[in-house]
């Protein structure tokens, strides 16, 4: 499994792209910007884009969603929940037609990997964590040393600590690849997020 991360756009978003390295098939997570990068990166890289997956569905992550969607067919996926979800001064997300809703333990497979979905609310309503071997993607949920703020539309704090717990109790360690800035390991934020670890306390 091959991750590159592209961050883009203005917020500098983390846009995944995470790619089966014997067929060159690959998965798009949260296109946010800047499709031109993107659409770059899976060309120069000849890699065929079978799924398109959003952590959740704010503007900064869904912001070159169409222009990928039409560039590489891919198949949307996202959490229902996410219908509506917007920011004041930005129209909510409408998914568009025929995207596949996923959720809590819903899997998605492109080439060998399998991304399996683990509902993850409180920044938004529909946020979701995706586990795919030894990574996570938790999009805005948990971040390196913080978490995704709740005071959005739709944000909910205790939903968002409750969220913090189930990835802190996953069983083992896992390299953690945020919505945005670097990486981290779960252990890592285990022992010094102080959201995380409020949250498994309780």
């Amino acid at each position: 499994m091959l991750i590159k991360t592209l961050p883009v756009g203005q917020l500098e978003t983390n846009c995944y792209v995470v790619t089966d390295e014997a067929t060159l098939e690959c998965a798009v997570i949260d296109p946010g910007a800047e499709a031109n990068v993107i659409l770059d990166y899976l060309e120069d890289n000849r890699l065929r884009c079978r799924a398109v997956m959003l952590t959740h569905a704010h503007f900064d992550h869904t912001g070159a969603l169409g222009e990928v969607l039409d560039a590489t067919g891919a198949q949307l996926y996202v959490n229902e929940k996410e219908r509506g979800t917007g920011i004041p001064g930005f129209r909510g997300f409408q998914p568009p037609e025929g995207a596949v809703f996923y959720g809590e333990g819903d899997t998605v497979k492109v080439g060998s990997l399998e991304f399996r979905v683990m509902a993850t609310p409180g920044h938004t309503p529909g946020g979701v964590t995706l586990v795919c071997g030894g990574a996570l993607f938790t999009g805005d949920t948990l971040f390196r040393g913080s978490c995704g703020r709740t005071d959005f539309p739709g944000g909910d704090l205790r939903a968002e600590l409750a969220s913090l717990a189930r990835i802190g109790r996953l069983p083992g360690d896992y390299e953690v690849y945020p919505g945005h800035d670097l990486s981290t390991r779960l252990s890592i934020e285990r022992e010094h997020n102080p959201y995380m670890r409020r949250a498994l306390a309780d």
